[in-house]
Formats: structure tokens, sequence, C-alpha cells
């Protein structure tokens, strides 16, 4: 299937040919084109669901269950953050990172691991 940002892409405010990009926000990356002259941006109309997707995930609250699990316990994330996870990218047997990061307030990162902040 086509892309439609294989397409020449003019800007409807002043008629140039917008050029392609990558814009950053809240550690997603988007595709876009923006205008050299009057600085309009278009995102990829793809990303754009990616990203409200995320949104929705994000402002909602899931409640799981901890359960012991030989010498430890398990919390079970919920699939649909998985699948999300996984169409962003391939998560599934990879090595997470996990902080005790304020009482009561556990952190758990995927992919790439970066280093953490000395307080």
């Amino acid at each position: 299937m086509a892309d439609i940002f294989d397409n020449t892409i003019l800007c409807k405010k002043c008629d140039s040919k917008m050029q392609k990009a990558k814009i950053i926000k809240n550690g997603f990356v988007f595709r876009a084109v923006v205008c050299p002259k009057c600085n309009e941006k278009v995102i990829h109309p793809a990303d754009g669901q990616k990203y409200n997707r995320f949104i929705n995930l994000k402002n909602k609250e899931f409640r799981v269950k901890m359960r012991l699990v030989g010498n430890s316990y398990a919390v079970s994330i919920p699939k649909e953050i998985v699948s999300f996870m996984n169409e962003q990218k391939k998560i599934m047997d990879d090595m997470v990172k996990l902080c005790f990061e304020d009482m009561g307030r556990l952190s758990l990162s995927f992919g790439e691991l970066k280093q953490r902040r000395k307080e």
C-alpha cells in the first residue's frame, strides 16, 4: 500500500512544497511534513491515531492483583497495554527494569534502559 507522505504535499496556507520531518512528543516519534516558509506542520494520520490510543491507555487506570509465585510476587500487565507496546516494538521475552521510585510507587521500564538520576 502506498503511503500518503510519499507524494508531494503543498502547504494550505502559502502553497509551498512541504518537507518531511520527524516530531517528538512525549517520547513518541511522529512522521510529519513541515512548510519551510510558514512552519505549518501536518502529522501523519496513522501516527496521530497511535498517539491518541496511547493517550487513552495512559489515562486509564487498571486494577490488577498481586500474587505470590515461589519466593517472589507477580503482577499481571493488562493485555491491551502489552498489545499496544508490541505494536510499537517487540518486547516479549525482553528484560525490563523495575525500580522502587517512592513509598508506594514502583516503576517498570521497557526497551532502552536509561541511567537513573541520582537524587
